[in-house]
């Protein structure tokens, strides 16, 4: 190569390597862009897939269309995080094949070794995912949904498919998918939890490859106005007992229209899961959290992360180049109220990284409102909130921006309900029924109320009472919230009130 043509070709690099950073400097910044949740570079992204803790790394999966930001033929994303909070964006790693696209499912560390992919000094990582032939939904035939494997043999870096796929076939159900996978340690076989219509069946295996059906549940128990998908099932201990937790999304049924994720606690012999009551509760009230799992081999620990979107207006959302987000990582734990158990979400301590507590106060009159905007005029709408108060009386939290829309999130002490307000919070031509106000119901007795509220561009997070009832709302204003303010129509007293900004992750 004469000299000539070599500063030509650095010319090129360095040109390739000025667009590689622009285009890097330009990602994650535009409008509604999330900036402390996890969002894919760009196109499209739904349910949360194949999450497990190995080797000190959090590896997030989710289903993910890389040419398009509408549903498409589905792929498994990937990326890794050490700490929940910022995340590293790997090469997507699993594409469709002849058996179908690769849709919901889990990954599990095969410490035993039971399905023989690994040689001596290895250990793989396994996922067990859903296979959707789209010819076949297309021909009308009923089992186009079959269950299937890959392996990692590097802690996830690349996959292998199993040569025997599928290892569980359908037997003639429509809606059969969104495997999530768990060691039985007291019976030394693995347990499949899979959605199948509108019920759960749960499987059993000793080497991943072959699977008996063990029993059925939820036939006649839950809600049931939509098709049941993305179970998840893991024991949580409290008070020294062990209890189980099954959670079942739904689409459409959810309490404030379209998706959501309802759950049962209860028993588990490694055969039949026994639920303790018929009633039917939510995770989260909002209409923003579907498709929620949690993390595999995170031992106590359970750590949930949910799809931030709804089914009614997933593909419509006004966002460019990229579309669909997750919650924020939450910790899931067990609590009694008038000795019922209920089902607690907490934001991850991890998050408190990334935070940076700009105001303080143990206790602060309020007399009609008190305005915290200056708290958070900085903030780019990026901030958390939190305080208590006594729960005898109405009140709401304003979000508002220079253009005059605004978001409400508040309290109604008749009806003892909590809620998110979105009808004058930006734009909403894109759905129908999206500017509404949503409902969640106060579980807790207590007389104060504890609240925690984390905003990003386009999103809010509601964590009352100790994580009992949660609301996760998106919308989309024009231009970022930059006032904050408490409202009551009569004098009261915040406590513990604490205003923190929150840093981009990007």
């Amino acid at each position: 190569m004469n000299m000539r043509n070599l500063k030509s070709l650095i010319v090129l690099i360095c040109l390739a390597l000025s667009v590689n950073t622009s285009f890097a400097q330009q990602t994650f910044k535009e409008q509604h862009r999330p900036q402390y949740h996890f969002s894919p570079p760009a196109n499209w992204m739904n349910d949360p897939n194949g999450m497990v803790y190995h080797k000190g790394v959090y590896h997030f999966f989710y289903q993910y269309y890389p040419d398009g930001t509408t549903w498409g033929p589905m792929h498994w994303g990937h990326a890794v995080s050490k700490d929940l909070v910022k995340w590293e964006h790997k090469p997507t790693a699993l594409f469709p094949d002849s058996l179908g696209y690769i849709f919901s499912g889990s990954a599990v560390v095969d410490v035993k070794n039971t399905a023989g992919f690994a040689k001596p000094g290895q250990t793989a990582l396994v996922a067990i995912f859903t296979h959707h032939n789209a010819k076949l939904e297309h021909e009308k035939a009923t089992n186009y949904q079959t269950q299937s494997l890959a392996y990692s043999l590097d802690d996830g870096e690349t996959w292998t498919k199993y040569e025997g796929n599928p290892v569980l076939k359908n037997p003639g159900i429509v809606d059969f998918r969104d495997p999530k996978v768990i060691w039985y340690e007291p019976q030394q076989k693995w347990i499949m939890t899979l959605a199948t219509k509108d019920r759960i069946t749960f499987y059993s295996s000793a080497d991943l490859k072959t699977w008996d059906k063990e029993s059925e549940f939820g036939a006649t128990i839950g809600a049931h106005g939509g098709v049941w998908e993305c179970p998840d099932l893991f024991p949580i201990m409290h008070k020294g007992k062990q209890v189980w937790v099954l959670l079942v999304s739904i689409n459409p049924g959810g309490p404030n229209g379209g998706s959501a994720t309802q759950y049962f606690t209860g028993s588990f012999d490694g055969k039949t899961f026994i639920p303790e009551v018929e009633k039917t509760k939510f995770i989260d009230y909002g209409t923003d959290n579907y498709a929620g799992v949690t993390w595999a081999n995170t031992g106590e620990r359970k750590v949930f992360i949910g799809w931030m979107n709804n089914w009614q207006y997933a593909n419509v959302v006004p966002t460019k180049g990229w579309r669909g987000a997750a919650t924020i990582p939450r910790d899931l734990d067990i609590t009694e109220v008038n000795g019922e158990r209920y089902l607690v979400s907490k934001p991850v301590k991890e998050l408190e990284a990334i935070q940076k507590v700009g105001y303080k106060k143990a206790s602060l009159a309020l007399k009609k409102e008190v305005d915290l905007s200056n708290q958070i005029k900085d903030a780019n709408g990026q901030f958390r909130l939190d305080m208590s108060l006594d729960a005898s009386n109405d009140f709401h939290i304003l979000l508002h921006n220079k253009l005059g829309q605004e978001l409400m999130v508040g309290y109604d002490s008749q009806t003892r309900t909590y809620y998110i307000d979105r009808t004058k919070a930006g734009k909403s031509d894109f759905e129908a029924g999206f500017a509404k106000k949503h409902t969640a119901p106060r579980i807790s007795t207590s007389k104060e109320i504890k609240l925690c509220l984390f905003a990003d561009a386009a999103s809010v997070e509601l964590f009352a009472d100790e994580g009992l009832s949660v609301m996760t709302d998106v919308f989309f204003p024009d231009e970022n919230i930059s006032s904050l303010k408490v409202v009551s129509g009569k004098t009261k007293l915040l406590k513990d009130v604490r205003v923190a900004t929150i840093q981009s992750i990007h």
